[in-house]
């Protein structure tokens, strides 16, 4: 018996705050129809997701809400992991870093790069991000002087600290580019790639002393280690590389037929440069492919809590399924360009390709064969119609391009591929009307070759949409009799006799697009009215103590939808403050924040909670509510 190919897929691991939107989502959604589709060409396939859990935000977070960070970052996992259940996400793995299997891996890797002189202990001095904690180079700053990333303005530091010597390696990176060309995919991506590291690579500051919750230099206890060493070293980690036990390791990294990243181009840097590098520098060969994903945009651009305009998951999944989410994420999403969710253009998509095309295809098809011929199709002698042999020729054509899209990470002209198929077999029924031909008895093998025809169209659909949408394909599969094979079943006329079932519940419902968009307006909008309050004086004014705030940690109160409870540094103080943004605002998506506060209301208790002061946000009609933030002064200064 042959040995089976191999396929290693990875999502990067998301970083422990639990703030896990459609964007996230995108990312594992489009990995786990990777590796169902791996799995059904026959390939021993092992699909890697997990967290990235250390750092100095998350040891802040979990202090002020009087938590060891280690259960911190468990309970966001284990939220996580549910969500991932939520979206019938088949992983295999997943891994934290706060595990000891990936510890003592990150341990070992550092101390060897140390002790060939690819590490070396040096001081870092000039720009540093607070918000995402990390090290900026001049050539890296906005032209304002800001963080390149988030748009935060930056803080000057000098402080010792490791750092991996990227010098050393820059035309090894670039030999290994230009010898793989499909080594970053797609091309505009790699080129931008190729542009960076001939600029000239800075060696990177890889540890910090500042915190705590990270992984510690073994021979220099001081430090842990920061970020990219630690997280990025998770592929092979998970692997058991280095460990006792490496088989995973050999069987899918060095002896492994495909290995698979997958990442959004907002970490593309780190993938494309730092990891290969450090690849080449521990002698592990550079095996992966890099596949770089655009954003899931709002019509307003970028998703921003402080804009109002995030979708998470479940936002979508509760009111239309998951199957819907899945395949509007993954149809609409082209390799490396960014794609537009909005709820019009979702409904459009429901509608038309969901409800009109495949789902009509189902109902009509098994109808039919039920009312024809009780249910059973059995396979015709020969053709009856010109238009049973361009059905196959589309068949075939279609199982072709979509083998080699999914193949190649094309998962938006995979789905294209599908569709053609589902268009020209809605088509088919137009163009041989079994209505009319079941009319006449003299047609009868006529129209038993179009119930075939039809249900063996269905079958191969129902396959090739497996991936996307898991659950939907299993009920056209059960419908036609069938459960799920392998793709070696992805040919047109390998059925002898199939019984369909004798009802069919519609696939899905169409949607009213009118009564759909007031549902989002009403839950979107919210109307302010404009009027002043009564005139106050200077004096009045004055009495107010408003000051800047950083915001250390937050949570939902429990069992209070509206409220949140947030812990907030105040001039050298943290106060705990309650306030009503749990309908626009995320937990984590505050924390790190400086917001304005006023700190000489007097305290009080709300749902037992002591709240000591307010937070001042700003809302008009028709747009989301924001708190207000402030962004170069410190936690103690005063606004007036």
């Amino acid at each position: 018996m042959d040995k089976k190919k191999t396929c290693y897929v990875t999502t990067p691991i998301y970083y422990a705050s639990g703030n896990v939107h459609i964007g996230n989502s995108y990312t594992t959604i489009v990995c786990d129809a990777f590796a169902r589709f791996h799995r059904l060409m026959g390939y021993d396939t092992h699909y890697l997701t997990g967290m990235d859990e250390h750092g100095q935000k998350i040891e802040n977070a979990a202090k002020a809400l009087g938590r060891d960070p280690q259960d911190h970052v468990n309970r966001i996992a284990e939220e996580t992991k549910a969500l991932w259940k939520e979206l019938n996400i088949t992983y295999d793995d997943f891994i934290q870093t706060s595990e000891e299997r990936h510890v003592k891996v990150v341990q070992k890797i550092f101390e060897k790069l140390l002790a060939q002189g690819d590490i070396y202990l040096g001081h870092y001095e000039g720009d540093y991000c607070l918000y995402d904690e990390a090290f900026i180079t001049k050539t890296q700053l906005n032209p304002d002087g800001t963080c390149p990333d988030c748009g935060r303005p930056t803080t000057k530091v000098r402080e010792e600290c490791y750092f991996l010597n990227l010098k050393k390696y820059q035309q090894k990176l670039l030999d290994h580019i230009k010898a793989n060309p499909d080594f970053i995919q797609p091309e505009t991506r790699r080129n931008e790639v190729v542009s960076f590291v001939e600029r000239g690579l800075e060696d990177l500051a890889i540890s910090r002393t500042t915190f705590k919750w990270g992984i510690p230099v073994p021979s220099n206890p001081k430090h842990v280690i920061y970020v990219w060493i630690d997280a990025l070293s998770n592929y092979i980690s998970a692997l058991g590389y280095l460990s006792p036990d490496d088989s995973l390791y050999r069987k899918y990294w060095v002896e492994g037929d495909e290995v698979v990243h997958v990442i959004g181009k907002d970490i593309l840097r780190f993938h494309a440069v730092y990891w290969p590098i450090m690849l080449m520098a521990l002698g592990v060969p550079v095996r992966f492919k890099l596949y770089v994903h655009g954003w899931v945009l709002m019509k307003e651009g970028k998703m921003s809590k402080s804009k109002g305009n995030v979708i998470y998951p479940r936002d979508v999944t509760q009111r239309y399924g998951l199957d819907p989410l899945r395949y509007y994420l993954l149809r609409e999403m082209p390799l490396g360009n960014d794609c537009i969710f909005s709820y019009d253009k979702f409904i459009e998509k429901y509608n038309v390709d969901l409800a009109n095309d495949l789902g009509n295809l189902v109902s009509r098809t098994i109808t039919m064969i039920n009312k024809y011929f009780g249910g059973v199709v059995r396979k015709p002698e020969k053709d009856y119609f010109p238009e049973d042999g361009d059905l196959r020729k589309v068949a075939e054509k279609a199982i072709k391009d979509y083998k080699k899209s999914f193949s190649t990470f094309r998962i938006q002209n995979g789905i294209i591929a599908v569709w053609d198929l589902v268009s020209r077999s809605n088509k088919y029924i137009d163009e041989t009307m079994p209505w009319a031909l079941a009319k006449d008895e003299g047609k009868r093998q006529e129209l038993a070759d179009v119930m075939y025809n039809l249900y063996e169209s269905l079958r191969l659909i129902a396959l090739m949409l497996s991936p996307v949408m898991p659950d939907s394909a299993e009920k056209i599969l059960k419908e036609l009799g069938l459960e799920l094979a392998d793709f070696s079943a992805l040919k047109f006329g390998l059925t002898e006799e199939g019984k369909v079932a004798e009802k069919v519940a519609p696939l899905f419902q169409r949607l009213d697009v009118d009564a759909e968009m007031k549902y989002h307006e009403r839950n979107g909008e919210e109307e302010v009215k404009a009027e002043f309050k009564p005139e106050i004086t200077l004096a009045d004014f004055n009495k107010l103590d408003l000051r800047v705030g950083e915001v250390l940690a937050c949570e939902k109160v429990k069992d209070a939808d509206k409220l949140l409870q947030l812990q907030v540094k105040v001039a050298g103080e943290v106060r705990t403050i309650v306030s009503g943004i749990a309908s626009s605002y995320r937990p984590e998506e505050l924390v790190g924040k400086k917001i304005v506060v006023l700190a000489n209301l007097k305290p009080v208790k709300i749902r037992g909670i002591l709240s000591q002061g307010m937070l001042l946000t700003a809302e008009s009609a028709g747009k989301p509510l924001e708190v207000l933030e402030v962004f170069k002064n410190d936690s103690d200064a005063r606004i007036g």
